[in-house]
């Protein structure tokens, strides 16, 4: 316990020095200009991740007059992006906290409502580029996958138990229902007929071998497979789900709230949230089109490709 421990310390220590490395937030000019941010005004980054939104919008804010919440699951991104945005002082609040519970973490800090939220849905470069945290197919690591690095108790299932222990059919269904693979029967044969899988590399490996491949493919073999894994082992669409819910509650009238998706399975039911809320007259939709990165950014920025923004207000 006390080496992985030290290991940890060592990974995180190993990227507080690189923290001078390039971070592209996704749509940025964009998520600032819908959020119409007021100097004077209270804003939630439901979603800190590498800080780089936070430090955006903290930028536009009065010292002693606006204020900035910002919340991540996971304690060592917490940690690194402190150390970027300490230069921002007590104008930003740091909270260890899902963003499911947005309430409990503004209320907690005495403030009634805000008046603007963002909620970026993608999994941060630092999660993606540490092979130690198991969410990239590209270099060998665990399969862990869980976001907040096993800190809470009820964060104990991993990718390794489901890809190996899981039933064919349960592996099947999951990768089905979480990424709409339609390979996912001949996949999960494939992962069963494998077991056991080492790592994330022989994952990789396993689902690239059985998949079928239909013309040319943009995407790697076994991005839908992981996408599930990840989906499933942090709870994303509960997570989600409830963070639709409680949101609305926390905004204040003409509060704007800003969400940034990477798959249909996200963007669904954020659209299906705004849509309801107008419906009950809560919210506005102010995006009847989802924005998507011009193609100079996705360029520049590959992981945006797949990124929409929706907006709404409150009424």
């Amino acid at each position: 316990m006390a080496r992985l421990r030290r290991k940890k310390r060592a990974a995180t220590t190993g990227w507080l020095k690189r923290l001078d490395a390039p971070h592209t937030p996704v749509l940025l000019e964009e998520v600032l200009e819908w959020l119409r941010i007021k100097p004077d005004g209270i804003y939630v980054d439901a979603t800190l991740g590498a800080g780089g939104h936070s430090a955006a919008i903290a930028a536009r804010l009065s010292p002693g007059k606006g204020r900035l919440i910002s919340l991540d699951r996971d304690a060592q991104a917490l940690q690194i992006a402190q150390e970027r945005l300490k230069e921002f002082g007590s104008l930003v609040s740091f909270v260890h906290s899902p963003f499911s519970k947005i309430a409990e973490a503004v209320h907690g800090l005495g403030i009634a409502n805000v008046d603007g939220v963002l909620a970026d849905l993608g999994v941060s470069s630092m999660q993606l580029d540490r092979p130690e945290r198991g969410f990239s197919f590209r270099e060998a690591g665990p399969l862990d996958m869980r976001m907040s690095s096993g800190e809470a108790e009820e964060d104990t299932l991993t990718a390794d138990e489901i890809v190996n222990q899981w039933s064919e059919k349960e592996v099947a269904d999951l990768l089905f229902q979480e990424a709409e693979e339609h390979d996912s029967r001949r996949i999960a044969r494939g992962i069963v007929k494998a077991r056991p899988i080492r790592d994330t590399a022989h994952l990789a490996t396993v689902v690239a071998g059985v998949r079928k491949q239909w013309g040319r493919q943009r995407l790697h073999p076994a991005t839908k497979t992981f996408l599930a894994l990840r989906i499933a082992v942090n709870r994303e669409m509960e997570e989600l789900g409830q963070f639709l819910f409680r949101t609305p509650a926390t905004l204040n009238s003409g509060g704007r709230w800003v969400m940034l998706t990477y798959h249909s399975r996200e963007d669904r039911p954020v659209k299906r949230a705004f849509q309801e809320g107008e419906k009950e007259g809560t919210l506005r939709v102010l995006t009847k089109h989802v924005i998507v990165p011009r193609p100079e950014e996705q360029a520049a920025n590959p992981r945006s490709r797949s990124a929409k923004l929706r907006c709404a207000e409150k009424v």
